[in-house]
């Protein structure tokens, strides 16, 4: 059974919770004030072109690690960003190959910076 993007997100924040991590919706897009003037949000959307070159996860959260001996046992949080896709997809098939290799530098960011980032078609983290 194909599922769509909402029932995943829905089933990876599901997951998150579970493992008591905190995930919340990462809207990006553009919007007019009531003066006309456009204004952008969500993550890596500074300017068009920054968000067609680097898209940030559909679910941005954090997670505890707990940190070995060499930290004295303290517990830290490392960012998560989650990109969910429907059941079944591919990349460059359905999205725009543009679109899957922004969304895939966000994830190679994160990742190289000690974070935690992945792309979900069932929800599990």
């Amino acid at each position: 059974m194909n599922q769509n993007e909402a029932t995943i997100q829905a089933k990876a924040r599901l997951s998150a919770a579970k493992k008591g991590w905190q995930l919340w919706r990462n809207n990006v897009g553009v919007l007019v004030d009531a003066k006309g003037r456009p204004v952008r949000f969500g993550l890596c959307n500074d300017s068009k072109q920054i968000n067609q070159n680097v898209k940030s996860g559909d679910l941005i959260g954090i997670r505890p690690i707990l940190i070995t001996a060499d930290m004295v046992g303290q517990t830290i949080g490392q960012f998560v960003s989650v990109e969910c896709k429907h059941s079944g997809w591919i990349p460059n098939v359905r999205d725009g190959e543009d679109r899957v290799k922004a969304q895939m530098k966000w994830a190679e960011l994160v990742n190289r910076a000690g974070g935690h980032a992945v792309f979900t078609t069932t929800g599990e983290l």
